[in-house]
């Protein structure tokens, strides 16, 4: 089979893809001082469409009672996720619409901020828009980055989508009461994570049930 890839010099904006990336980082590491300066730790959550996202922090909010937790949810155009989450009892949530755009950027998280520092926060949990692809390269300026992946994406997620797996802390691999149905070898599953990014932890849960989010929440050090 043959594999086509662009060359050098043949994906189209090039150079205007470098200066956007260049001046995310840049902007990243500002939303970065304002959470340092404050003592709010952020963590990036990102994944598919359906994967668990939403209910993981919202389980997470439940579990960290003894923090004061704020909440940026991304969506194209809802607001169905912050609705969920505002239930769970965080402090505050700001809902990020992006439109056509399939991840947040540290600008539009800038903005965010704008509205949740005024209240008094510990803990910040920003859920990216539902994209295996797009998020790994926008780094929000969070102090850890988590992906969560479902049993039911299929025996080859982790290394059909690399790159993004290279960018988490912390792999969730989610909604183990359906890895018997769907026959998901968990342990595989777990391997082709430490294989793409040796570094991550992995944690197994069912964020529906509540099982490992206390391990998902230690991985994060809180």
């Amino acid at each position: 089979m043959r594999i086509i890839t662009p060359g050098e010099g043949e994906t189209f904006d090039i150079e205007l893809e470098e200066n956007l990336l260049a001046k995310n980082r840049e902007l990243a590491q500002a939303n970065r001082r304002r959470l340092d300066e404050r003592g709010i730790k952020a963590f990036d959550v990102m994944g598919a469409v359906g994967s668990g996202k939403t209910s993981l922090v919202g389980r997470l909010i439940e579990h960290l009672r003894d923090h004061r937790i704020g909440v940026l949810a991304g969506d194209l155009t809802t607001t169905i996720d912050a609705d969920r989450l505002a239930q769970h009892g965080a402090v505050a949530v700001v809902q990020i619409n992006t439109g056509r755009e399939c991840h947040l950027d540290a600008n539009v998280v800038a903005k965010g901020l704008d509205e949740l520092l005024q209240h008094d926060l510990d803990v910040i949990f920003i859920e990216n828009v539902g994209n295996l692809i797009c998020p790994a390269e926008f780094p929000l300026g969070s102090h850890a980055r988590i992906v969560v992946v479902s049993v039911t994406e299929g025996p080859y997620m982790m290394r059909k989508h690399p790159y993004i797996l290279r960018e988490a802390d912390v792999v969730v691999i989610n909604k183990l009461d359906l890895a018997e149905v769907v026959n998901a070898d968990l342990e595989q599953l777990r391997r082709d994570a430490t294989e793409v990014n040796p570094k991550c932890r992995v944690v197994l849960t069912d964020c529906l049930g509540g099982e490992g989010v206390d391990q998902v929440a230690a991985a994060l050090g809180l």
